[in-house]
């Protein structure tokens, strides 16, 4: 009987795959931004990253350099992503600012929203959009129902 556990220890259901143009600088950036830990690296013969991992609080992203021959781009090649990344953290307004400094694009500064958080977006240096939130109060559904049917009236 094999004892080896079927989702690795640390990891979670969901766990988001980033396909960079310079992995290696996108690691080093999520470390000043977000305060990534890298947890794990492997190279190409080439020199480029196959795959990496980092740990921001307490979720693991994978990511790795475009590899064209696997037609894996990131989204800068595509022109952009559908996909947004959201970090929830203790203090929104400072792991903004923080992000900003390390080099993102503010795409919208932090507020207080109708859904009960404090939120923010950014993009990063290669492309990836990333939404940052601190949860400031609970808000029952009715409550944010109206709000959106306010908001879009």
């Amino acid at each position: 009987m094999s004892t080896t556990t079927k989702i690795p220890q640390g990891m979670h259901t969901v766990t988001p795959h980033l396909i960079c143009d310079g992995a290696a600088e996108a690691i080093e950036f999520y470390k000043q931004a977000f305060g990534a830990v890298e947890l794990s690296r492997m190279l190409s013969p080439e020199g480029k990253v196959m795959h990496a991992s980092i740990r921001i609080g307490d979720s693991v992203i994978m990511l790795n350099d475009e590899t064209p021959q696997w037609e894996s781009y990131g989204p800068k090649h595509l022109k952009g992503s559908p996909v947004t990344i959201h970090l929830y953290v203790e203090d929104a307004d400072a792991v903004f600012a923080q992000a900003v400094k390390a080099g993102a694009k503010a795409t919208m500064p932090p507020e207080d929203m109708f859904w009960g958080d404090r939120y923010g977006k950014v993009e990063d240096p290669f492309g990836h959009q990333w939404s940052i939130g601190t949860h400031v109060r609970d808000v029952a559904p009715e409550e944010m129902q109206k709000a959106v049917e306010q908001m879009c009236a």
